[in-house]
C-alpha cells in the first residue's frame, strides 16, 4: 500500500514548511495598511449626566 510508504509524503511535507517559512513571511511583512494608526490622548474624555426628561 503507498500510503505506508512516508518517504514522498514526508518530501512534500518538508518542502511545504519550506515554501511556508521563507516566502509568505516576506509577503507578510511587506504588507502595508492603508491607513496609519493616529495616536489617541491618554486623557479621559470628560463625561456629563444625561438630563433627559423621565417625568
Amino acid at each position: 500500500m503507498p500510503q505506508l510508504n512516508p518517504s514522498p509524503w514526508f518530501a512534500i511535507l518538508i518542502f511545504s514548511w519550506l515554501i511556508f517559512l521563507t516566502i509568505l513571511p516576506q509577503k507578510v511583512l511587506a504588507h502595508s495598511f492603508p491607513n496609519e494608526p493616529t495616536l489617541q490622548s491618554t486623557k479621559k474624555p470628560k463625561t456629563e449626566p444625561w438630563n433627559w426628561p423621565w417625568h
